[in-house]
């Protein structure tokens, strides 16, 4: 029996060859980005969960709100951990990280930069999943120069992963001992570690400074132990331990200052949560957004709505064309049954072979997505196991909803009407297609909406002046290892032609986190007049190299030699603390006075989700970077005499010259925008075009069921145009229905998801009436193929059977 249903099935979509690959290929389509943002939002899903008791896992954030001051970082105090575990049984266990940004390893006689760098307490091996593949778990971080590499580091500087007790120089001076090696992290990780090295060789993981924030804090709570019940064991903590620090500081208690809005605490962030929930900036390494993830588990529900819509307007749009055969069938004693199995298998049938198809592309496609989201995901024998069953799922309802209307309503017709020709039938009749072309016209404007705001943003913000010039400027990193010869490096640099400026500095405007310091108006740090400042260090050529300018006041100089106790504010510090004028103006900071000399007009600093801060700039000589202006068309010829004075330099022959353009570290703050922009545009392309396919589908029945009305209208004189606006009308009628539809929906959504930006745009009606038009012209480009070949027919051939 089924061997004959599927004969029938695949006979029909075979007579109908251009109709049914249209309505197969929409559906794959569909099908195939929905699967691409599956295996996308699965792996962002998926993060952390190596570890096996990652739903006790909690990070410990401090979140500060003092006299206007905001401080909000993924850091702790050195001793919280300890105490922590100490006074509370239900805290199992903590592990403590500092981390680096890199480290310089020696190979050889080659000095390499690595990243993924830390100090780790020995219990990250208890508290994380990291599989020991060499040496001791229990031992390995016990002895101060004890470090603890990745099998891929092993490989690299040894060629092996037998180096237990194998010597590893770093940063030119320190050795040493591999006590262990690792598994690769996963890539479905927040932190990663090439490099892990013992925190019982850190001096300041045994000091007791309260209110001092440096090390990040993990704890895992004791199994039925709440995340609620956790933070209350922080506050309880936070008051026994820092508030008498708190009001030797600020003048104010927790109370005190929670009384006049704001809050001095830390919170705890389940580790599951980090790299979707986190709002931080200044986490360790590049995180998702929760908010993306809704976005295009949306657009994928939207794109299958299209497709699934498209699938069944199709179907039950060529269905009406068979009343005569259903009532053919049925005078030759077909039963109701029978036609209702046939119809529905059919369906199915064709839905079936849209799921393989879409398998295909999706995994033809895969390449593309990881270009686009920086990922290395595959379709993997392990992923077809929930993959298949997903796609059959979808497929089956799909197909059996599809053939619904032909088997339920074209069955149930009288034999001798359908023969007579009494049914009704046409592309106006029938208000559920309609309301479902609406729906697909309302989902694809919402999704072009999105696509021009996510643009529109992206471009703001790559154009905004940020109060500083990134461009043309070339930043150098590892150049603290050039020690006490980094200052004659500098000015050897500043004379070779086509470099105009030069700065070394520890702080640069493309950096998401910097020191936080607390300072106050008056030495006795009376209530009310304490607050935690950013604080940056910097040379006198600083403001020149970056192109930012000066309020009020003026610039350090090195021809005044107190300007080491002198401090440059931004402007927002200026208003915070209420400095109209700096004439005769002094902050504190441990005891020390320090004369205000200069205002610095506000740049962004990080990026531009966060409002700018206040800041202070303290004159220093730090070499951890320096940044040079470079005006010359012969770049690269300048980067390498730049790196030739950088290696002629005593003992930096092998060291590692690593360099990047402010520009390009600016675009890497808004990676995750960028690839969630190209993302989207790609679905959005996607939808219009599973859209236009059924628009192409549907304009073909509609033509088809008109023939003869177009070949009286020609025979009375109708011209091509007429019969063209005619067949196009009833589209646009329906675009414009979705666009009130989607037009508040989209405004409201994409609003939402402007919030994240501190600076961003207001969406202009230009946007809405461009997505309309834009799908408009599809539209009508689509209908006007059929439609204009339609038009054109000699009405004899459509008239002659009358």
């Amino acid at each position: 029996m089924f061997k004959y249903y599927y004969k029938i099935a695949t006979r029909n979509l075979w007579r109908n060859k251009g109709f049914s690959a249209i309505t197969i290929m929409g559906l794959a389509i569909g099908l195939a980005t929905c699967l691409l943002i599956a295996l996308f939002v699965i792996d962002e899903l998926r993060y952390d969960a190596y570890n096996k008791n990652a739903n006790r896992i909690y990070r410990i954030n401090a979140d500060f709100l003092v006299n206007g001051s905001t401080f909000r970082e993924r850091y702790a105090p050195s001793q919280f951990g300890p105490v922590l575990k100490q006074d509370f049984p239900q805290i199992e266990e903590y592990v403590r990280f500092l981390q680096q940004s890199n480290i310089l390893v020696k190979k050889g006689e080659q000095t390499l930069l690595e990243s993924n760098v830390c100090f780790a307490d020995s219990s990250i091996f208890d508290m994380f999943d990291l599989k020991m593949i060499a040496g001791d778990p229990v031992t390995a971080l016990r002895n101060p120069n004890s470090m603890v590499i990745s099998e891929t580091m092993a490989k690299k500087y040894f060629n092996s992963i037998d180096v237990v007790g194998k010597i590893l120089e770093t940063d030119n001076i320190y050795t040493y001992t591999v006590t262990g090696v690792i598994k690769d992290v996963p890539s479905q990780a927040h932190l990663h570690f090439d490099f892990i090295r013992a925190m019982s060789g850190r001096e300041e993981s045994r000091n007791i400074e309260w209110m001092s924030d440096n090390f990040t804090t993990y704890v895992r709570l004791r199994p039925g132990t709440t995340e609620a019940q956790l933070n209350g064991y922080l506050r309880q903590a936070t008051r026994k331990y820092m508030e008498q620090d708190l009001r030797r500081l600020t003048g104010s208690g927790m109370d005190d200052l929670e009384k006049k809005g704001g809050h001095f605490g830390y919170k705890a962030i389940a580790l599951r949560k980090i790299h979707l929930y986190s709002d931080l900036s200044s986490e360790q390494e590049t995180s998702g957004n929760i908010q993306y993830i809704y976005i295009f588990i949306i657009t994928a529900i939207i794109i299958l709505l299209i497709a699934c819509i498209n699938f069944m307007n199709l179907s039950t749009a060529r269905s009406a064309g068979r009343a005569k055969e259903v009532g053919l069938r049925k005078v030759m004693g077909s039963e109701r049954g029978s036609l209702i199995i046939q119809f529905l298998s059919e369906s199915v049938i064709t839905s079936f072979c849209a799921m393989l198809i879409a398998i295909a592309i999706a995994a033809l496609l895969v390449p593309y997505l990881n270009d686009l989201s920086g990922k290395s995901l595959e379709i993997t024998p392990a992923s077809l196991t929930w993959i298949l069953p997903l796609l059959l799922a979808v497929v089956v309802v799909v197909g059996l909803l599809a053939g619904s209307y032909p088997a339920f309503f074209l069955s149930s017709f009288e034999p001798v009407k359908v023969l007579k020709g009494k049914l009704a039938s046409g592309f106006k009749s029938s208000w559920l297609r309609n309301s479902l072309v609406i729906f697909q016209f309302a989902a694809a404007i919402l999704l072009l909406v999105g696509t021009l705001v996510i643009y529109n943003q992206l471009s703001y913000i790559r154009n905004k002046q940020l109060g500083y010039d990134r461009q043309q400027v070339i930043v150098l990193e590892n150049t603290q290892a050039l020690w006490i010869h980094a200052k004659g490096f500098k000015e050897d640099v500043l004379k070779l032609p086509g470099i105009s400026a030069g700065t070394m500095t520890g702080s640069l405007p493309t950096e998401t986190s910097h020191d936080t310091n607390i300072y106050s108006k008056d030495a006795a740090r009376s209530e009310g007049q304490v607050m935690g400042i950013n604080e940056w260090y910097i040379d006198t050529d600083y403001f020149h190299t970056l192109g930012m300018h000066m309020a009020g006041g003026r610039n350090f100089s090195p021809d005044m030699p107190t300007d080491t106790n002198a401090l440059i504010i931004n402007e927002t510090a200026a208003k915070m603390l209420g400095f109209n004028d700096i004439t005769d103006k002094y902050l504190y900071n441990n005891n020390r006075q320090m004369k205000v000399i200069g205002v610095v007009k506000d740049f962004n600093a990080g990026s531009l989700r966060d409002k700018i801060p206040p800041a202070v700039f303290k004159l220093g000589e730090y070499h951890a970077r320096m940044a040079f202006r470079i005006n010359t068309n012969n770049i690269q010829g300048t980067i390498k005499k730049i790196e030739a004075l950088y290696h002629a330099r005593p003992s930096m022959q092998g060291q590692p010259f690593r360099y990047s353009f402010m520009d390009d570290d600016f675009n890497r703050l808004y990676q995750s925008e960028d690839r969630t922009g190209k993302l989207f545009i790609s679905f959005a392309i996607l939808a219009i075009l599973i859209a236009s396919l059924g628009v192409f589908g549907l304009i073909t029945y509609a033509a088809e069921q008109r023939k003869k009305e177009i070949g009286i209208r020609k025979v009375l004189g109708a011209s091509v145009s007429s019969i063209v606006a005619m067949l196009s009308a009833d589209f646009v009628k329906l675009i414009v229905l979705a666009a009130v539809i989607a037009v508040p929906l989209s405004w409201l959504l994409m609003n939402k998801w402007l919030e994240n930006f501190a600076y961003r745009i207001n969406i202009n009606w230009v946007v809405f009436l461009l997505s309309i038009l834009l799908m408009i012209v599809v539209t009508l480009a689509t209908v006007s193929i059929k439609a204009i070949k339609a038009a054109t027919i000699n009405p004899v051939k459509s008239l002659r059977a009358e």
